[in-house]
């Protein structure tokens, strides 16, 4: 018992090192592409290529003035970033980042912990990310900061159900809701050659998901609750030094959490060619895959205009939510005729 603690403790520790590690090079990977995209040069001036200017920018967030407004709700403003990064750190520990390797003589399973309602559990804590927006725009008593989180609530509550329904299709093929067990029924081939993924079976599931997770972390085309030309900056404008870092993490690691979850439910996680003799490579190909739907999400950010709050709920209500529980019961039909 006292073994596995430390095991676990041990992986906790890495597993946090890491993604903290990725969300400070994320926003330097962010303005690259985008100066990629926009033909301007980008973060070049600290450190070698630029790439100290995750340092720069951290260190000038612990010096900065950390102002609290007058009239805001103390108590509430103070707990709002933290409960906005919590539930973001918690959902990694049930994702499946590789298979099992050898080390130090001991067989180690590459995840923090298994449990059989994975899926759930990571469903439920990226729902709970919202009340600390709400209570940031709330608290800070500014109405513009009211609005935002306002909006996310709305934004949140309307994009979870698309979401949701576009990953039963998912659990329908699969039978469960352990993230190991939905990654282990994607291994092996079709034909010798295609991968077992569940995106050839669920491409539409897959884009709902997409656009769904776009909305849910707040990305562009749905960032409306941090929209600078109507909200100034929205829920966090009245947050400053590392209480405003700390919404800006969160959002990151939503973002990671949500290609983590695509990878794994529709691109076979960390299942690649060689992963049976070269254990290691697990993590490769998972890391790989991330990647790629990180660079996507910022692509879209600057590829398309912010929407309009009617056609984000339009969009929401009317397309992906009937879209998808028509993909559940299409499904499940043809599950039922097969079998």
């Amino acid at each position: 018992m006292t073994g596995l603690l430390l095991e676990w403790l041990i992986k906790i520790a890495v597993v946090f090192a890491i993604l903290l590690t990725a969300v400070a090079y994320l926003s330097y990977m962010e303005r690259r592409v985008a100066g990629w995209i926009q033909i301007r040069v980008g973060p070049n001036r600290v450190g070698p290529l630029g790439l100290l200017q995750p340092l720069a920018d951290g260190l000038k967030f612990i010096f900065k003035e950390d102002i609290v407004p007058l009239k805001a709700n103390k108590l509430l403003y103070i707990v709002a970033p933290a409960a906005a990064i919590i539930p973001a750190l918690m959902t990694f520990i049930v994702i499946p980042y590789g298979s099992e390797v050898v080390l130090f003589g001991k067989q180690i399973a590459l995840h923090v912990t298994r449990i059989n309602v994975a899926l759930l559990y990571v469903l439920g804590l990226t729902s709970l990310s919202v009340y600390g927006i709400v209570l940031a725009g709330w608290s800070s008593n500014n109405k513009y900061s009211l609005m935002g989180g306002l909006r996310a609530s709305a934004q949140l509550i309307s994009y979870e159900l698309a979401l949701g329904m576009a990953i039963i299709g998912v659990l329908v093929l699969t039978g469960s809701l352990d993230l190991v067990n939905i990654v282990e029924a994607q291994r092996g081939y079709w034909f010798g050659f295609l991968p077992k993924w569940n995106i050839f079976l669920q491409p539409v599931a897959f884009v709902i998901f997409f656009l769904a997770a776009l909305a849910e972390t707040n990305r562009v085309p749905f960032d409306l609750p941090e929209a600078e030309a109507e909200l100034v900056a929205g829920y966090f404008t009245e947050y400053s030094s590392m209480k405003f870092a700390m919404f800006f993490m969160s959002e990151y690691l939503n973002l990671i959490t949500s290609c983590s979850l695509a990878t794994t439910l529709f691109f076979g996680g960390w299942t690649g060619p060689g992963v049976n003799s070269y254990p290691w490579l697990s993590i490769v190909y998972f890391v790989i895959k991330v990647f790629l739907l990180i660079f996507l999400f910022m692509w879209i950010r600057f590829t398309f205009p912010r929407f309009r709050y009617d056609q984000l709920m339009r969009l929401g209500w009317k397309f992906l939510l009937p879209t998808a529980i028509a993909n559940v019961v299409v499904t499940s039909t043809v599950l039922l005729l097969v079998n």
